[in-house]
């Protein structure tokens, strides 16, 4: 069976991957949910110098002190970028890459350069007036909505975000990505579509867009889990099985 390192997104941590990570071993997997400097039961760690770097040093060493190989690498949402840049350094140890609701960023690019001016401003307002200049806190459910976003998600689903979600070191999403490995690119690649179809995404890449050109890798596959954009909540086993069957 495989090794799975389960990396969260914003404002999450290893606990957001608990139903799935019990499924997971239940069919035999060995898995290891990542919480990242800042957040989670590491909440005390985060600081204002917590960035992108940061996040991929806490997969990295996960990945040498259990002494991994084979490394079924998933992460969603910001956690695309923390595992691209993984697998740029250690390729070697990678058996996938499997992005949750998210895609690789191109060389050089800041999950912040996808925002919008409108959506940026809003962040940067909450994070100087409630978190202390660096750090995000959980938005309002309406300003997290986006008619996808909370698809599925039950009222119990939204409790427990709000009691263990913690605000998210915000210059991880402002810290550049610096790929240089050419043998990432070899690397097999699943993309898991939740609020959008795969064939929306393909339509999407016909006009090659500059910040998604590592979509367009013949070593990728998609899969569709149509929910919101939280999936180890609102479809938990459907998840599941779908890394699961990743699995060659």
């Amino acid at each position: 069976m495989a090794n799975f390192v389960l990396v969260p997104g914003f404002w999450l941590g290893g606990w957001a991957w608990k139903e799935v990570t019990k499924l997971l071993r239940e069919k035999g997997h060995e898995v290891f949910p990542v919480t990242l400097t800042g957040l989670g039961e590491r909440v005390h760690l985060g600081s204002a110098e917590t960035n992108l770097e940061t996040h991929v040093a806490d997969v990295m060493n996960l990945v040498k002190y259990n002494r991994l190989d084979e490394v079924y690498l998933a992460g969603h949402s910001y956690a695309g970028m923390v595992i691209t840049q993984v697998a740029d350094i250690i390729p070697e140890k990678i058996a996938k890459l499997i992005y949750v609701d998210c895609a690789p960023l191109a060389d050089g690019t800041a999950l912040a350069d996808v925002y919008s001016p409108e959506q940026l401003e809003k962040f940067e307002k909450s994070i100087n007036e409630n978190g202390d200049g660096w750090k995000l806190p959980l938005p309002s459910w309406k300003d997290l909505d986006d008619g996808k976003n909370l698809r599925d998600l039950t009222d119990a689903d939204k409790e427990l975000l709000e009691k263990f979600a913690t605000p998210q070191p915000f210059n991880a999403a402002r810290q550049k990505t610096s790929l240089k490995n050419p043998r990432r690119k070899d690397l097999p690649k699943l993309a898991i579509w939740c609020e959008d179809t795969s064939e929306d995404v393909r339509e999407f890449l016909k006009d090659a867009p500059p910040l998604y050109s590592e979509l367009n890798d013949e070593n990728f596959e998609f899969a569709d889990l149509p929910t919101g954009h939280y999936p180890m909540f609102s479809r938990s086993r459907e998840l599941a099985d779908l890394l699961h069957k990743s699995v060659k």
